[in-house]
């Protein structure tokens, strides 16, 4: 297609008028921006009215980092939303973290109004008037929760914060005598009626995850000892009294642990248990635990699919989302006798932010944020499978990509899955180039979702390529058994699973085999580098935050906790494990070019990894170029330069299998 052509598309297609003149990628680039980003949304107890958090735009119409809150009752569908804000005026920042009063009657969230970038809690009135401050802290303030019987609020907090929490946010740089300060996130309670603040868990120990008991006396927690980035992989399942702070063990365990929930009879704790990557990645199998402590008992057995997120219903019940081959459902587990009803599956994704869905008191209905390849993101509400939009901000958007097939190939006697994007406007007499874009993790998983700018996949469609996205080994979809399956081998069996995904396109679709790329960020950027010492069959390749030296990375990363359960020990007692899966190793049979790119300030897969790699291929004459982008960390936030690392590995592709 003509660059003429390809702007009017977009142009009709994705964002409505006002493109500015300009080249294909930056108009397509421009496009996505302009789709607002819904990151939060809940449902009020008693089902009346829906909230949720969406960008605001910027001077030129962009979806820009500042968000807003809207509210919107049920009973009235044909109703504008009202903003709920703390600002005194519509300028931009950050307001988030939403949370409903048991009674439905009050909204708790968090606003950086009093002062740029530093969180405060408020709470409003559900029918409308001001909000109320309730904290003036200073730190990380994040996840509020009402208490059962609505008195107090408790959410997470790090007093005096260095930098923004998480391990894909940037680190800070090392200079001078290097010491390790630690940061604990703590539970910390507020009294609405006075404002008064306490600190609840221990100043040792960093809290992840938490959930108010029953009775509102305790709390249960995923929570190790900081720093919190590394420590997550060890964390244990707690109980921590409300007024003592008294801290007891309920369970340890060498799994990775996400979602804990207190039953209602007050008698067990569930959770999500099983081998994951990075935190907020949740899958794994379902574990019920005596809430005075004791042995963890499977709830999911041998289930074939990936367990996220989980609520009881009732004291017999437990709903729970998975992803199941490349897809999302919503299901009921029955605690007696182990049955599972599946109330819904759609291939697309669904989230209120950082959970699922967000329910009403008798678990029937829910809140959602849905989107997929076809649909922009939007909130949803109502009976579980039989929601009704509620949102209606991305009206205009449409794809400007082609449609998406899910794919199910044999690999070493395996079932393995991922999704294949077509050449927008598709002609089977052509022949295409194709890109294979894998995933980071390795526990995670490529799911049905509308694209971001950080999105290659969705340009690279509308530029005429064939987009793979596999699951392989170590993905999440097709149950713990199949997760586990790259332990100790990474790069063999993840790799031959992609390749023969390659090989099935090969087999049923017009793709040139002499113009294929390959691409990844984090593990898929790590993928890249291997895959790229292991085969000349890419032409092209893009390597985003990858790993080329497994044993240099374990003294460099920020969150070395993580290799453990893969590698099974340290590189100190085992250096030949790590150096087997190492793409150095294997470096000088490297011929493909390839485009190396990472932020400054990664902690997760810091930049001397790409470094290293570069400068192998340098020094071995093959085509590279290295780009560093300052003060990112493993997720970039700067939206130049998210623009610029997409136009470049676009540009890269383009020039060289185009």
């Amino acid at each position: 297609m003509r660059p003429s052509c390809f702007v009017a598309v977009l142009i009709g297609l994705l964002s409505g008028a006002g493109l500015r003149a300009q080249n294909p990628v930056d108009a397509f680039i421009d496009a996505l921006s302009r789709v607002r980003k819904l990151t939060e949304t809940a449902l009020a107890p008693d089902g009346s009215r829906v909230v949720w958090v969406q960008s605001v735009d910027d001077k030129q119409g962009f979806a820009s980092r500042s968000t807003a809150i809207f509210v919107k009752p049920l009973r009235e569908a044909r109703g504008e939303p009202r903003r709920v804000t703390a600002r005194a005026d519509t300028t931009g920042g950050a307001e988030r973290g939403l949370a409903w009063s048991p009674d439905s009657q009050r909204l708790a969230f968090l606003s950086d109004a009093e002062k740029k970038d530093q969180l405060q809690l408020y709470v409003t009135d559900a029918n409308g008037g001001a909000p109320r401050q309730l904290t003036h802290l200073k730190g990380s303030l994040a996840d509020p929760a009402w208490s059962p019987d609505g008195k107090l609020l408790a959410f997470l907090f790090i007093e005096d914060a260095q930098r923004v929490p998480g391990a894909v946010e940037a680190v800070k740089r090392d200079t001078g005598l290097v010491e390790q300060k630690i940061d604990h996130q703590r539970i910390a309670i507020v009294d609405p009626s006075t404002g008064k603040v306490r600190q609840v868990s221990p100043a040792d120990l960093y809290v992840h995850e938490y959930d108010w008991s029953p009775d509102g006396q305790a709390f249960a927690a995923t929570a190790a000892p900081g720093p919190g980035d590394d420590n997550w992989y060890i964390a244990q399942l707690y109980r921590i009294s409300r007024e003592s702070g008294q801290t007891t063990s309920i369970f340890k365990t060498p799994m990775q642990m996400a979602v804990p929930r207190w039953s209602p009879d007050g008698k067990s704790v569930a959770f999500i248990g099983g081998l994951m990557s990075d935190e907020g990645a949740n899958g794994g199998d379902i574990y019920q635990v005596p809430a005075a402590g004791g042995e963890a008992r499977n709830l999911t057995p041998g289930i074939k699919s990936s367990p996220s997120w989980i609520a009881w219903r009732d004291a017999g019940h437990l709903l729970f989302t998975d992803n199941v081959r490349g897809e999302s459902g919503i299901n009921v587990l029955t605690l007696a006798g182990g049955s599972i009803e599946r109330l819904w599956i759609g291939a697309e994704s669904i989230t209120t932010g950082s959970d699922r869905l967000s329910l009403t008191r008798d678990g029937m209905s829910a809140a959602l944020i849905r989107h997929s390849f076809s649909n922009p993101p939007e909130v949803w509400a109502g009976p579980i499978g039989a929601w009704k939009q509620v949102s209606n901000v991305n009206a205009k958007a449409r794809p400007a990509w082609g449609d998406a097939k899910s794919l199910h190939w044999k690999s070493d006697g395996m079932d393995v899955q991922g999704w294949l994007l077509y050449p927008r406007d598709y002609d089977a007499a052509r022949r295409y180039p194709l890109i294979v874009s894998v995933h980071g993790g390795p526990a995670a998983s490529d799911t049905p979702h509308w694209p971001g700018v950080r999105d290659w996949a969705s340009t690279m469609s509308a530029r005429g390529y064939f987009v793979l996205m596999p699951n392989p080994r170590g993905s999440f979809g097709m149950g713990a058994t199949f997760t586990q399956a790259n332990v100790k081998d990474f790069g063999y069996g993840d790799f031959r699973d992609i390749m023969a995904g390659v090989d099935e396109v090969l087999k049923t679709l017009p793709v040139d085999a002499n113009r294929m790329g390959l691409t990844g960020w984090s593990y898929g950027g790590y993928m890249t580098m291997f895959g790229v010492t292991q085969t000349t069959r890419f032409r092209a390749a893009v390597a985003g935050a990858g790993i080329a030296n497994w044993q240099s990375y374990y003294g460099e990363n920020q969150i070395d906790q993580w290799m453990i359960p893969y590698f099974g020990a340290s590189v100190y007692d085992d250096p030949a494990v790590y150096a087997r899966s190492s793409p150095i190793t294997f470096i000088k049979n490297v011929k493909t070019p390839t485009l190396v790119v990472v932020g400054e300030r990664d902690g997760e897969c810091p930049a001397p990894q790409s470094y290293e790699f570069w400068h192998a291929l340098k020094t071995l004459g093959v085509e590279t170029q290295f780009v560093i982008y300052p003060n990112e960390g493993h997720a970039f936030r700067d939206p130049r330069n998210i623009r610029d690392v997409s136009k470049r590995a676009i540009t890269w592709f383009d020039d060289h299998l185009k």
